[in-house]
């Protein structure tokens, strides 16, 4: 019960931790902030209300940066909790957790595509069965087209290596910064949105393509 009790306390005081990142002053913190800060001028996924504008063929930079999707975590997919081998990640058997944070997105034109930078920060939690010294965090961003039915538009997977030692509780941070897709047609953006999320399905090993018979 003491070890549930207190990875339960770890757990609360983190998910703390990164939804008040620029709260908290520690220097992986501050540092994680900063980087933030330079790769995107300090733009959140909260975007400023903008004047609605009417769909328009040869979106121009500016338009495009504008209208440049927020970022949502994916239902289900914002935490990813790992067990000690042949447990379930829950109470005492869960080696460690990681969560998701701050986030923050640029956007770009490049001919008639959209090429999207998306930054990612977050938590890992060591459990009470004790984390590796090092962590691969999968991760998966994709941009949705919204509405009755969500459509796909592109999605890729990411995995980050993260160093543990003899923390509780440390940082990551990944930037997707090659996510491509085209600019929609009629260049309506407004039903647009980057969705975030763990995904261990990154971690599989690549399928290697079969030989061609000769």
């Amino acid at each position: 019960m003491g070890g549930r009790r207190i990875f339960k306390s770890m757990m609360t005081a983190g998910v703390a931790l990164v939804v008040l990142a620029g709260l908290a002053s520690p220097a992986a913190s501050q540092s994680l902030s900063d980087r933030f800060k330079s790769l995107f001028g300090g733009k959140s996924d909260e975007p400023a209300p903008a004047a609605p504008q009417a769909p328009q063929q040869g979106l121009s930079a500016t338009q495009i940066e504008d209208g440049c999707p927020s970022v949502a975590v994916r239902a289900g997919a914002s935490t990813f909790a790992v067990a000690a081998p042949g447990k379930q990640a829950t109470g005492n058997d869960v080696r460690y957790q990681a969560t998701l944070g701050r986030t923050a997105r640029d956007c770009r034109k490049d001919g008639d595509q959209i090429v999207a930078r998306i930054g990612i920060q977050g938590r890992i939690i060591v459990g009470p069965a004790g984390a590796p010294p090092s962590i691969e965090v999968p991760l998966r961003v994709a941009v949705v087209q919204g509405g009755v039915g969500e459509k796909v538009i592109a999605t890729k997977a990411y995995r980050t290596t993260v160093e543990v030692g003899e923390g509780d509780s440390v940082p990551f941070s990944l930037v997707a910064d090659d996510l491509v897709y085209p600019i929609p047609p009629g260049g309506d953006m407004s039903s647009y949105i980057f969705y975030i999320g763990f995904d261990p399905q990154a971690l599989a090993p690549e399928k290697k393509a079969p030989r061609k018979k000769k």
